[in-house]
């Protein structure tokens, strides 16, 4: 399956919601350990008013709007930095990136590629850093490379790279928010967000192979 329809990429990014509202817990866990505590909640209340907003707009006119009425309602709800940069990886590549009815590699390799960018410019972060971009950038660079395979083969790789990002912040000295200041402390210890950046991209591979 190359692409997915309008209808199709709504129900995938309520899996997406769903995925996130029920590792609530785990992003609390998660977070806990090396930082604020509070990563599983905001991110649940983003994805609550998303999904209420995806159920209520349905059915929308192009994927962009889909993507854009996700960023929107985490940016809204959420408030902090982290729901500036999550609603941006659902926004901003979805506004700047041509509308389409379906959704194939090339659209979302160009969406996530916007998306990324943007995260970057906006928070300053890179690889390394300890932050949710390390799991974002390589899922986005495996998409890039698979953008013209199934969408099935596309996401199973982006998860597969976010997850081994996921793993990697495991090894790095935080450089921004609460721990920062542990230093070396926070080794071993994975980031929230690179976390929620895995789950969100594995929510999209189970869905599409599901179809």
């Amino acid at each position: 399956m190359k692409e997915i329809t309008t209808e199709q990429t709504t129900d995938m990014l309520l899996a997406v919601c769903k995925k996130i509202i029920d590792s609530k817990q785990l992003l609390t866990e998660t977070d806990s350990k090396i930082g604020d505590g509070d990563h599983g909640i905001g991110m649940e209340v983003g994805m609550k008013h998303a999904s209420a907003a995806l159920m209520q707009k349905r059915p929308f006119t192009t994927v962009n709007n889909v993507f854009a009425t996700t960023g929107m309602e985490m940016i809204g709800s959420m408030g902090g930095a982290s729901g500036v940069i999550f609603g941006t990886l659902f926004l901003t590549g979805a506004k700047q990136s041509p509308e389409q009815k379906t959704l194939n590699g090339a659209l979302l390799a160009g969406m996530m590629r916007i998306s990324l960018d943007s995260i970057k410019k906006r928070g300053g972060a890179s690889v390394g850093d300890k932050t949710m971009v390390d799991a974002l950038e390589p899922a986005v660079l495996a998409i890039e490379k698979n953008k013209n395979k199934e969408l099935t083969v596309i996401l199973e790789e982006a998860e597969k790279a976010a997850a081994e990002g996921v793993e990697n912040t495991k090894k790095y000295v935080a450089k921004y928010g609460r721990a920062k200041s542990l230093k070396e402390r926070a080794v071993g210890f994975q980031d929230a967000g690179a976390t929620s950046v895995f789950l969100i991209f594995q929510a999209m591979n189970e869905y599409t192979r599901s179809l």
